[in-house]
This record gives structure tokens, sequence and C-alpha cells, in this order.
């Protein structure tokens, strides 16, 4: 699968279905600089395994629904999904293998 740009409008698509099976859901905005570093390694994260999950990109500036539904106060904030339903919440800058774990555990 890809990674995919997400909006309030494609969320419930792109994320709730039940058979939507593993999705990360990567909240972020451009000017946020943690949100800068943790980018590229979402995109090595998709390249690596992104054939078992989905990830969606969310900016919070353009998609403040979609943010404010989850209760995302902090960004950069992953959520992890499976089947439609939320499992996990990370908050803030972490380190590729840790992410990686957090997949796997989902």
């Amino acid at each position: 699968m890809a990674l995919i740009e997400g909006t309030d409008k494609t969320f419930a698509i792109d994320v709730e279905g039940e058979d939507s099976g593993k999705v990360l859901v990567y909240f972020w905005a451009p000017w946020c600089p943690p949100c800068k570093v943790l980018g590229p390694i979402i995109q090595e994260i998709d390249e690596e395994i992104g054939d078992k999950l989905k990830i969606v990109k969310i900016n919070v500036d353009d998609n403040p629904e979609s943010a404010a539904n989850f209760e995302v106060m902090s960004i950069p904030t992953l959520i992890g999904f499976h089947n439609g339903e939320m499992k996990s919440k990370l908050i803030g800058l972490q380190p590729k293998e840790q992410l990686i774990q957090w997949l796997d555990a989902m």
C-alpha cells in the first residue's frame, strides 16, 4: 500500500472501513520541527513494511476536524487503527525501530 494524504472528508474511507486492516495515521504540520524529522522515517517505514499496513498523513492545519476527533493536542501524533478501531496512540518523535515494534504489536 502507499502512503496517502488524508483529509477530513476522506478519513472514514481511508481509515475506518471494517476491512481496512492496519492503518497508521500520522498527524503533522509543515511548520513542526519534529514532524520534519519524523516525515522521512514514516516514508522509510512505508517502503519497508508498507505492504502490511496503510499510512495516512493528515495535515492538522488543513484538517482540524480529524485532529479534534482524536484529541490531537501535540504533533507529531501517530494513531494506530486495526479494521477501523483505534488501538494505540503515540505522541512525539519516536525512533524508527520503536515505531516498527509498536506497529507490529497492533
